[in-house]
């Protein structure tokens, strides 16, 4: 089980940008597809983004395409998302995983952090 910490939730307005990271201690996260998934309350989670290993393909939901930018920094061992233009449906719980077999892990993943849309 590999422990992911994720960092740069908070609250923003309407049009805000955040910009959330994945550390990995102890995992080498370009040698693994990844995946940002994010629950809002009262619904089921959902995959927002996935990176690839090597060549570093990138997959978004439709509804963050244009917004959203999944990265690492392989000297960092991190893996980022770039969420701008924000909106009060982006509002969640966000969570890194592995991306395994077209779904996200639930077991090797982070405890996640949490984005606030909000005027």
């Amino acid at each position: 089980e590999v422990q992911f910490v994720e960092s740069g939730g908070g609250m923003v307005q309407p049009g805000g940008s955040l910009r959330l990271s994945c550390a990995a201690p102890g995992f080498t996260i370009s040698n693994y597809d990844m995946s940002w998934v994010r629950q809002a309350p009262g619904k089921e989670p959902e995959w927002v983004s996935v990176l690839t290993m090597g060549g570093g393909r990138t997959y978004y939901i439709e509804s963050v395409k244009g917004r959203f930018t999944i990265s690492r920094d392989d000297a960092k061992n991190t893996l980022y998302l770039q969420m701008n233009s924000l909106k009060p449906e982006d509002t969640a719980l966000y969570y890194c995983a592995r991306w395994v077999a077209g779904s996200w892990s639930s077991s090797d993943r982070g405890q996640g952090t949490q984005v606030t849309v909000s005027s």
